[in-house]
């Protein structure tokens, strides 16, 4: 193994290690000052700088005067945390049991589940950050509405750091928190939860109502990522020079035959042979129109790699045909569909199953990992724009879906994930009232003392748990399948 020193000192060296030594540097000078406390405007919790500050209380009791409102709020939050929390363990199982079996673990890379701006490649650092940063302060905000709307003394509101901030935070009164009745306390908890639920609805809807009226898909017809290089569609558009098929396009036709999606251009495909000469033809706006050329159709097996397949597979792939571009892997009408619609985005794309609400939910959530979001580059090209978006000009348009967008998805998985029973989560606390209450109708006998302990055990191997089936889905495919 090498290691790459260029990349060690012009990326990790200045936006790592620097950063992350002038931040403990500041914690020691600050602690030898005297300024860290636990009651001070300064405290750390674990490594993160905790700043304090009173500021923002009074908004916050203007706000829980409507106390009946958010009460309801709260209770919808505790039931909606439960089934988070229920569905969130049954996937963490369901993945420990498929990353066990040699047939279905996939070995992912620990910088794709942090969920993390600028460390996870799937999460953009801009509209990842703004997203999580809108995300936690209003998730945090809505734990100090409900408690006060419970009687429940706010001490400090404030920001957290680690290097930089990560986001914000209300500090409840510990001993309130422990007078006050299981179902006030569990609507606080549960208020942070119901929060992102409720943030990620109303920004999908933001965004669904601005997609569904103002974007719209060029035509109908395969969309064109990339042509492969020395492919054959490659160097018949070299003979077109500025004509050529290229990325933004849309494939429409093959030797004959319409091809409204890839399904009918497989069809079509299958028709032909290595060596045979097809017509194709391709819409692109920037060129006005339609353009067609004849190309000469390869064989499959010259552009695969065919040193793990058997004497039957390659076979097959010297008697298929190849043209040479790539497709986005989500059709822009599917892509609308789901980006306008979600989980109702029903009967578009039969070829990618989203026939389903499961599936249109499951594929809105995927859309980082297919690379179709943010929207930007090749892939904003498939569209056109008007209607209230119209005027924004055709840059600022995908900004703006792609922050609501990321809204969403940022709101909806922090909502899921703080339902875990993981102290310091929110279902972590959920937990512990409802082990609270089994334990006294079980043990009734038993004294306020050893009962605390029992619960204690119990979150204790709650969280245990969670965090080894989140490890094991990780480590399982390089331990069992090396």
């Amino acid at each position: 193994m090498t290691i790459d020193l260029s990349y060690v000192m012009d990326v990790i060296l200045p936006y790592v290690i620097v950063p992350l030594v002038a931040y403990i540097a500041v914690l020691f000078v600050l602690d030898r000052k005297g300024w860290l406390g636990k009651d001070k405007p300064l405290a750390l919790l674990g490594p993160i700088l905790m700043v304090k500050t009173l500021h923002g209380r009074k908004l916050l009791e203007r706000l829980s005067r409507y106390r009946r409102s958010w009460n309801l709020f709260g209770d919808l939050g505790i039931v909606l945390a439960f089934v988070g929390m229920v569905v969130m363990f049954a996937f963490l199982l369901w993945g420990a049991y498929r990353s066990s079996v040699p047939s279905t673990a996939v070995k992912a890379p620990l910088n794709e589940v942090v969920t993390i701006p600028g460390l996870n490649p799937l999460l953009p650092i801009g509209y990842g950050l703004l997203a999580l940063v809108v995300a936690v302060v209003l998730h945090e905000f809505c734990h100090g509405i409900l408690a006060r709307a419970n009687d429940i003394r706010v001490k400090s509101l404030g920001v957290l750091f680690l290097v930089i901030p990560l986001g914000a935070f209300v500090e409840q009164d510990d001993e309130d928190m422990m007078k006050v009745p299981a179902r006030k306390r569990d609507r606080v908890a549960a208020a942070g939860v119901m929060a992102n639920f409720v943030l990620a609805f109303l920004f999908f809807v933001l965004m669904a109502g601005l997609v569904a009226s103002s974007v719209h898909v060029k035509t109908s017809g395969i969309a064109v990522l990339g042509v492969v290089s020395e492919s054959p569609v490659s160097n018949a558009s070299a003979a077109l020079g500025p004509e050529g098929l290229a990325p933004g396009d849309f494939l429409t036709e093959l030797n004959g035959s319409a091809t409204p999606d890839y399904r009918h251009f497989q069809l079509a495909l299958w028709e032909t042979h290595p060596g045979e000469t097809v017509s194709v033809q391709w819409y692109s706006e920037s060129r006005g129109g339609h353009v067609s050329t004849n190309v000469t159709l390869g064989a499959a097996v010259h552009w695969y790699d065919v040193t793990k397949l058997n004497a039957s597979q390659i076979r097959s792939l010297t008697t298929l045909s190849f043209l040479g571009f790539e497709p986005a892997s989500v059709p822009p009408s599917v892509l609308l569909g789901v980006l306008a619609k979600g989980p109702a985005a029903t009967g578009t794309g039969a070829s990618l199953n989203t026939s389903d609400v499961v599936a249109s939910s499951a594929l809105f959530l995927a859309l980082p990992i297919t690379s179709e979001m943010p929207l930007q580059g090749a892939s904003a090209q498939f569209y056109t724009v008007d209607g209230p978006l119209g005027a924004l000009g055709a840059g600022n348009v995908w900004v703006v879906i792609n922050t609501l967008y990321w809204l969403v998805w940022v709101n909806l998985l922090l909502g899921i994930f703080n339902a875990l029973p993981a102290v310091p989560l929110d279902g972590g606390f959920l937990f512990r009232d409802v082990a609270t209450g089994a334990v006294r109708r079980l043990r009734p006998a038993w004294t306020q003392g050893k009962t605390e302990k029992a619960v204690n055990m119990l979150s204790i191997f709650a969280t245990l748990l969670v965090f080894f089936l989140i490890l094991w889905e990780l480590v399982a495919p390089y331990l069992l399948n090396p």
